[in-house]
């Protein structure tokens, strides 16, 4: 067995474990985490260290009491308290339960506080023994074990058993790789009380020595206590709920039939067997019981098992196919557990005496009910393999909790509406000779498949938004992703039918859905085409503007189209000239530039009174392409950036244009994304956005071109500074506060254009043999703003996108063409020596 990588605990001074390699599955240590509070959660850990005794001989078995960790006064004042909270103030126990499920913050609360405390208890503990693996059957125990991993800490594979049917929220941590749960309704009710944990229905957590067994072993089991052979057994199990609910169940069991012999498992309370002994119940009717390590045929002696709420007996019962009672199961947890057991289909509840009488007598009396009880119980567990389930717990690979979105991106989610949804995207075209053999469907499906095999490298595709009323978004990482419902095809006719241009329409208008990670993509091929366009084949992206930029787009585009194994392409800067200083504000003190930045926020929020006139939900799509080459070539004649030769560019097409996004003004108020951002597939994002003025009015292209350097070359100017303090402010509120706020300041009041040149991508690209030619970004729109247009150079083409809303801009075509005519006037001024012949709008 090979070693694996040795890890530095959370303190950052010990080894804190390793996590198994693929060809190291058998791990040398265990560690399992428990408490002797009932008997549910030693019964779970007991059946954990049997199947890994059998699966690792070799494996050191640790267990760890949580309670005698913490403290020995702290296991002694919890059982107290457990035993009045059930026999005397079960109010209180369901106060607290319902606070759990309808206020999520005081559910994170008493986790995190609980988690901090048992955190440190345990981390001397997993210090010293150095696990493999760990497993942890008590909830306190699991929320120490989440807190260790929240501060980096027990780098290796962390699993929970859930010895109850409900895993209320302060039994499920979402650091934790797996939780096993009981049934399927259990896992729905913990995606409910935290959709960021992992989970899957697992086998009842009981020893082997619990199995379903038949008539011989039955009357076998029954003979060794000396029980009637020949009458119905009713096992009694209430665990440690007091002497009130087993005499009232007592008495509803022998009301049931009068040949009913009731079996009553005392356990350790002494007290109770002794009066049960003493009571005035015909020999052979009433059996009491003191503690026994015989549980298994005990059970098996049974025809019918009646325990509290769903706890280790009901699992023991499960597992050796036993019909279960829930009977008066304690308020909250215990009322929602039994609840959750009789919707599964594995027990019924028994509210009082009267009622447990009533069932019982059905049962016992109705060979046939008894039979499909115990058949449920059967098929409910024969599925499942308890042993398979720890078999893979080395395995596990890591999980994740939620995660709170970056400022910026928690601004386009608080900004996006119906109207106008903050979704970037790009049009990728491939080259015709070589997609024309490839159908679009036969495209799709092999996009499919790279997927499922690239998700893991790609995780902003695996990642969706978790709204909440009132709070914050985060991030939830999603396993079961669908390539079906993220990637499509199309065919449009250029003939007739839908065009190209419509068909753009439909796919980027459409809001992204929320319910699953928020990006899709579509196969996209004109047949039929007008004759001065040609046939075309594209492939069509669009995220959520929170999973990352254009430049995220434009990344998770490539390494999920490219042929590679291993996408190895990688973005390159614009080249950018030396700072000018003329007219720009680069030599300003820092003071100054706090005090200019201060000044233009007030200008900003002073702005905030003017109200820009509504959206279109209809937008208009226009790709153009230029030669990359002859751009660059201009912008080194004319000394300066292709940043600023292209925003200069489009300067004058606007001024030309006239548009009445302009009107008359000089200046047109101008967002340019500016954010740098993490490689392929990743997200999060700084918020480095800049906000200029872009020359709109009557001057020579080069002067414009000259003065959109002047200001790009401020990066640090005092828009950026107000605008990077507003996006992180805006960041930090309150959910609701931060929707009306981000809407109110993100839009047309303060800019009316999106501009953004993205870094340049120089390698091939090929999907499925075919060319990738050019890639045009696609930008979203704000509140008010009419006009957006993105840049991309992708081999010898730079691809253009223009989005336009409707009624704000309508002839965004008209833009398109103004740009073209303008490049061509200034690279005919220059004689560069180049034909044009990429130029174009397509």
């Amino acid at each position: 067995m090979t070693s694996g990588p040795i890890h530095l605990a959370v303190s950052g001074t010990a080894p804190a474990g390793r996590r198994l390699t693929g060809r190291d599955v058998a791990p040398r240590r265990l560690l399992v985490i428990s408490a002797t509070t009932g008997q549910g959660h030693n019964a779970a850990a007991a059946a954990v260290e049997e199947q890994a005794g059998r699966l690792w001989p070799g494996c050191e078995i640790r267990r760890v009491d949580t309670l005698d960790a913490m403290g020995p006064v702290l296991g002694l004042a919890l059982g107290l308290a457990r035993r009045v909270s059930a026999d005397r103030t079960p109010w209180l126990s369901g106060l607290c339960y319902r606070r759990l499920w309808r206020q999520p913050w005081f559910a994170e609360t008493s986790g995190r506080l609980t988690g901090a405390w048992t955190g440190r208890a345990l981390r001397p503990v997993v210090a010293e023994f150095l696990p493999d693996l760990v497993v942890s059957t008590y909830p306190l125990g699991t929320a120490g074990l989440d807190w260790l991993r929240r501060r980096g800490g027990l780098d290796l594979p962390v699993a929970a058993i859930v010895a109850d049917f409900v895993p209320h929220p302060f039994r499920v941590y979402p650091e934790i790789d797996l939780h096993y749960v009981a049934s399927e309704p259990g896992l729905r009710a913990m995606w409910l009380a935290r959709p960021d944990t992992r989970g899957a229905v697992g086998a009842p957590p009981v020893v082997s020595a619990f199995h379903p067994v038949g008539t011989e072993d039955r009357a076998a089991a029954r003979a060794a206590f000396g029980l009637p052979p020949d009458r119905p057994v009713v096992l009694i199990s209430l665990g440690p709920a007091g002497s009130g609910p087993v005499r009232r169940a007592v008495r509803g069991a022998l009301a049931a039939d009068p040949g009913t012999c009731v079996v009553v498992a005392c356990g350790r309370n002494e007290a109770l067997r002794r009066r049960l002994v003493g009571g005035t119940e015909p020999t052979g009717r009433l059996v009491a019981l003191g503690w026994t390590d015989r549980m298994p045929e005990l059970i098996s002696a049974a025809d019918v098992v009646i325990t509290g709420a769903g706890g280790a007996s009901a699992l023991e019962a499960l597992a050796t196919s036993r019909p279960v009672l829930l009977f008066e199961p304690v308020a909250g947890h215990g009322e929602v557990n039994a609840a959750l057991m009789e919707q599964a289909g594995l027990g019924r509840v028994c509210a009082d005496p009267v009622q447990l009488t009533a069932t019982l007598r059905g049962l016992l009396r109705s060979p046939d009910l008894l039979a499909a009880a115990e058949r449920r119980a059967a098929e409910h567990t024969g599925g499942l393999d308890f042993t398979a389930e720890v078999a893979a717990l080395p395995g596990l690979p890591r999980h994740r909790g939620s995660r709170p979105l970056a400022a910026a991106d928690a601004l386009f989610v608080a900004a996006a509406s119906e109207a106008v949804p903050q979704q970037v995207g790009a049009v990728a075209l491939l080259e015709v000779s070589e997609a024309a053999a490839l159908d679009p469907e036969r495209i799709a499906v092999g996009l499919r498949a790279r997927l499922l095999a690239r998700s893991a490298q790609l995780p902003v595709l695996r990642r969706r938004l978790w709204l909440r009323p009132g709070r914050r978004p985060r991030w939830l990482d999603v396993d079961d992703l669908d390539p079906a419902r993220h990637i499509t095809s199309r065919v449009v006719r250029g003939g007739s039918g839908p065009d190209w241009a419509e068909a753009l329409r439909e796919f980027f208008d459409v809001p992204l859905p929320l319910d699953r990670p928020p990006w899709q993509l579509q196969v996209l091929r004109e047949t039929e085409p007008r004759a001065v366009v040609g046939e075309r084949t594209a492939v069509l992206v669009k995220l959520h503007h929170a999973l990352g930029g254009e430049q995220v787009a434009i990344a998770t585009l490539a390494g999920l189209l490219s042929d590679r194994p291993a996408p190895g392409l990688r973005a390159v800067p614009p080249v950018e000239h030396a700072h000018r200083t003329r007219g720009g504000t680069a030599g300003r003190t820092g003071p100054r530039r706090l005090r200019g930045a201060m000044a233009e926020l007030g200008d900003t929020l002073r702005a905030a009174a003017r109200t820009p006139r509504p959206n279109s939900p209809r937008r208009h799509y226009t790709l153009v392409r230029l030669p990359a080459g002859e751009v660059r070539v201009v912008a080194r004649r004319l000394g300066t950036s292709t940043s600023a030769l292209l925003l200069g560019l489009l300067g004058e097409a606007l001024y030309r244009q006239r548009a009445p996004a302009t009107g008359a003004a000089r200046r047109l108020r101008t967002m340019v994304p500016m954010t740098a951002r993490g490689g392929p597939g990743t997200a999060g994002s700084e918020p480095t956005s800049a906000v200029f003025d872009l020359p709109v009015g009557a001057m020579s292209v080069r002067r414009r071109i000259d003065e959109v350097a002047d200001a790009l070359d401020c990066p640090g100017g005092p828009r950026s500074v107000a605008a990077r303090f507003a996006v992180r402010a805006l960041g930090r509120l309150p959910g609701a506060a931060q929707t009306r706020l981000a809407r109110l300041v993100y839009g047309g009041r303060f800019f009316g254009l999106v501009a953004s040149v993205l870094p340049e991508w120089r390698r091939e690209l090929r999907l499925l043999g075919a060319l990738v030619t050019s890639v045009h970004p696609v930008l979203p729109l704000a509140d008010g703003v009419a006009l957006a247009v993105g840049y991309l150079s992708w081999g010898e083409v730079l691809g253009v996108g223009v989005t336009g809303d409707s009624a704000l801009f309508p002839d965004a075509d008209g833009l398109a063409d103004n740009l073209l005519g303008v490049f061509a006037e200034l690279a005919g001024d220059i004689r560069i020596g180049r034909t044009g012949e990429l130029a174009g709008r397509l």
